[in-house]
């Protein structure tokens, strides 16, 4: 198990645009999964993507089924999406709260689109495609977002709904990010 450091806002590494990957299927993309899984795991999180764990590469996984931290959330599956293009389907947008391996302890109701489509590749080259809605897509957005140096606070409309989860949610236990 290898377990990684999460870099927490304020790391410089945190704001830069991640490089494509430019091939698939070797030992350095797949041990990076690895760790980026086990990472994610043992921090309880919905998802990850590499410039979390200080690798500035085009590389996010996610996927949900029951979790402590989003416990109204529909199940998304484990995916790994690598060189990943978003495209919103309609103009919807949904506000909701979000937190962040990178920003714990706080919370912040962020605006994302409500259905989209992605595209990328797996590990091994095989195209992804899918049009998702909900938790599932607002994953995606959030750690898609990690890979052109965007944390959710900076999407953030209203400060007034950002703080602390103990100050947001008091007498709710939300773990740390």
């Amino acid at each position: 198990m290898a377990i990684r450091t999460v870099l927490r806002m304020g790391d410089a590494r945190l704001w830069q645009r991640s490089d494509p990957v430019g091939r698939f299927d070797t030992p350095e993309l797949h041990q990076l999964l690895v760790d980026m899984r086990d990472t994610m795991h043992a921090m309880n999180g919905a998802g990850l993507a590499a410039p979390q764990i200080g690798v500035g590469l085009r590389v996010v996984i996610f996927g949900l089924q029951r979790n402590s931290r989003y416990p109204d959330a529909e199940s998304v599956p484990e995916t790994v999406l690598i060189n990943p293009f978003i495209t919103p389907l309609d103009d919807e947008i949904e506000e909701d709260w979000e937190g962040c391996l990178s920003v714990p302890g706080l919370r912040g109701m962020v605006p994302r689109h409500a259905q989209i489509r992605y595209q990328g590749s797996d590990e091994y080259g095989a195209l992804i495609d899918l049009t998702v809605s909900g938790f599932h897509a607002r994953v995606v957005q959030h750690e898609c977002d990690h890979l052109d140096g965007i944390l959710y606070p900076m999407r953030i409309r209203d400060l007034t709904k950002f703080g602390y989860n103990e100050e947001l949610f008091p007498g709710r236990e939300i773990q740390d990010e």
